[in-house]
């Protein structure tokens, strides 16, 4: 299975900690990049290392978290090679892998509960990269 890092900040750290919970007992190999608790941290800075783990090979996809998703998914986004796509639900997990080739996906702790995000978690993980048409395009965002 491949290596799955996660990285969230504060407001993500509870999702993020189930999360990773749940798919170390599935047997997948997690890179928990932090925090390890609720204090206040940057998103910024997670989203980055999260980024950083998936460019230099240390993970090969990734899962980060903040209370919207939208911050750690821009930092993620600013490492080259990384495609971090912020998805609410478990159709936008699965075409984010079949037609973007996501190798990251973003989620908002204040905009979905646990079951939405298992269920984005389960999608992203199963979906393979379609390829074919697509494969173009994605090869434009660099």
């Amino acid at each position: 299975m491949p290596t799955i890092a996660f990285a969230s900040d504060h407001a993500g750290y509870a999702l993020k900690a189930a999360l990773v919970v749940e798919l170390r007992a599935a047997g997948h190999d997690v890179l928990d990049l932090g925090p390890d608790s609720e204090a206040s941290v940057d998103y910024p800075d997670f989203g980055h290392a999260l980024g950083t783990a998936i460019a230099q090979g240390r993970a090969e996809k990734g899962i980060a978290i903040c209370g919207s998703g939208i911050g750690i998914s821009i930092a993620a986004n600013r490492i080259a090679g990384v495609r971090c796509a912020l998805v609410t639900s478990g159709l936008m997990a699965r075409l984010a892998r079949q037609h973007n080739d996501a190798n990251c996906i973003a989620l908002g702790s204040r905009i979905i509960g646990i079951e939405m995000a298992r269920d984005c978690v389960a999608e992203f993980m199963s979906t393979s990269f379609e390829g074919g048409r697509h494969a173009g395009r994605v090869a434009k965002l660099g």
